[in-house]
């Protein structure tokens, strides 16, 4: 079985291994997945965008036709030179095409297959686990100690240090999507060119919170009683391949805040102090949805919404094949009884 894992994963990605050229990258990580594949791709030919270099292939068209995964990774280039094919997976099968292929034994060639979340028992994901001509590589959210390593790599390129209270609040902003987080980091190191340490300040005007990025909409949405909003930002959350169990923790993170934030106003405190203090601080483009949710929701409503969400949590773990239908049915149902206020 070859699925690597840890140091085995960042070890192959700096010296891919020749003899297995069909390269699996799956995972709730989106971003880390397209990172990934991005430099194998890179590493593989030596012009990204010349066609005849690069082929890219849709996952559920060629299910309809897998041996055609063979055809265009057995295709000697016109002009000579390496050759790569990219593959999008998507929720239809063509594990017969690489198991095919993995018996082949293919030369000048890497085919980089880029998936969402699969299980074990997965067709495509166990294909390549079982041959030894191609390799499972996980993508999953980055850890502390990941995140410790982007962040000084970042810094280290653009010659900037860092304060120490910037640094943990730019950590708590970090994560969840690798992409995201490698982006604003670089946008932090831009606006603070030339002046040798970031700040505090530096990070709270710049960063958003990368590990929320692409979740916002949702969770926003539930709790605002927009349910067009909610289906249609978890169909693109599932395409993008984000697992829907980090869509409920998003939704526990959030329904926790509006908790905490309601019973400060039932004390007295006014909204308006409630939403501009605290921390993380509240990015400017969410405030109308989240001024929304605390007019919808009382703090005993809140109180069974956490409760709903750790239920649903619970479910996602214990029913993986269904947890997209529950994450976003309870999404929708909050959805809708924000509608009901009070």
């Amino acid at each position: 079985m070859v699925a690597l894992r840890g140091k085995e994963i960042d070890a192959f990605l700096a010296r891919p291994d020749a003899g297995r050229p069909i390269i699996l990258l799956y995972g709730p990580d989106a971003g880390l997945v397209r990172e990934r594949a991005d430099a194998l791709i890179a590493s593989a030919v030596d012009d990204p965008n010349d066609p005849f270099s690069l082929v890219k292939l849709d996952g559920d068209e060629l299910s309809a036709e897998p041996s055609r995964l063979v055809d265009e990774a057995m295709t000697v280039p016109l002009f000579g030179g390496r050759r790569a094919v990219r593959i999008r997976a998507g929720s239809r099968s063509f594990a017969s095409g690489v198991d095919t292929l993995a018996e082949m034994g293919v030369k000048d060639c890497r085919i980089v297959i880029e998936a969402g979340e699969l299980r074990p028992e997965s067709p495509l994901r166990k294909a390549c686990e079982k041959a030894k001509a191609a390799v499972a590589i996980g993508c999953y959210p980055d850890t502390e100690r990941d995140l410790t390593k982007l962040m000084e790599d970042e810094l280290r390129i653009a010659n900037l240090r860092i304060a120490q209270d910037a640094r943990a609040a730019l950590m708590s902003l970090l994560g969840g999507d690798r992409q995201a987080s490698r982006n604003e980091l670089r946008k932090l190191t831009l606006y603070a060119h030339g002046n040798g340490e970031i700040t505090l300040d530096d990070v709270m005007s710049v960063v958003a919170d990368a590990s929320e990025l692409k979740l916002d909409p949702i969770v926003d949405g539930a709790f605002a009683g927009r349910p067009d909003i909610v289906e249609t930002e978890f169909a693109k959350a599932m395409i993008a391949g984000t697992y829907p169990g980090v869509i409920i923790s998003a939704a526990q993170r959030q329904a926790a805040w509006l908790h905490k934030s309601a019973l400060a106003i039932a004390d007295g405190q006014p909204a308006s102090a409630v939403l501009d203090g605290g921390y993380p601080r509240l990015h400017f483009s969410r405030k109308p949805a989240v001024e929304t949710a605390l007019r919808n929701f009382s703090v005993a409503r809140l109180a069974g919404i956490i409760e709903q969400l750790a239920t649903a949590a619970l479910d996602t773990r214990k029913q993986s094949t269904l947890a997209a239908a529950i994450a976003q049915r309870t999404l929708m149902a909050i959805a809708a009884n924000a509608k009901r206020r009070g």
